[in-house]
């Protein structure tokens, strides 16, 4: 796992089990990577790209296999971390979910893009769905 951006480890751990990384970085943000297990330690410097971890695969009870969550944080709210890359590795529209199990083609063919919560009613969003769908980002 690579650093999003230039910054401080401020930890390097574990939360509940489940191994943590997150970097501080200029401007009171900072980015969380879990499951992540550290290659670096509390308080050093690193710059956009390098390595801080390795993905631990089963860390989280909802993903069997490897799956990043890769948060960017200003105090308690959560920002979006795509933000963070470079124009150039941005889609032109929203990220989109897939099966965790890889199911139905899942890679190389995302489902059509929803947006999950925009339209809800009655608890269901666009696609008809009692919660927002869980899945990794591609």
């Amino acid at each position: 796992m690579r650093a999003a951006a230039a910054g401080e480890v401020a930890f390097a751990g574990s939360v509940a089990g489940v191994p943590v990384v997150v970097v501080a970085l200029p401007g009171g943000l900072r980015t969380t990577y879990e499951p992540v297990r550290s290659t670096v330690a509390k308080g050093a410097r690193v710059a956009a790209g390098d390595e801080v971890g390795t993905l631990a695969a089963g860390g989280l009870p909802h993903c069997p296999g490897a799956c990043l969550h890769w948060g960017l944080l200003r105090g308690d709210a959560y920002l979006d971390p795509l933000t963070l890359l470079p124009a150039s590795l941005r889609r032109a529209g929203p990220s989109r979910l897939l099966p965790v199990d890889g199911a139905a083609g899942a890679v190389g063919r995302a489902a059509p893009a929803r947006t999950v919560g925009a339209d809800r009613a009655g608890g269901a969003d666009r696609a008809g769905g009692a919660e927002p769908a869980r899945g990794r980002r591609t």
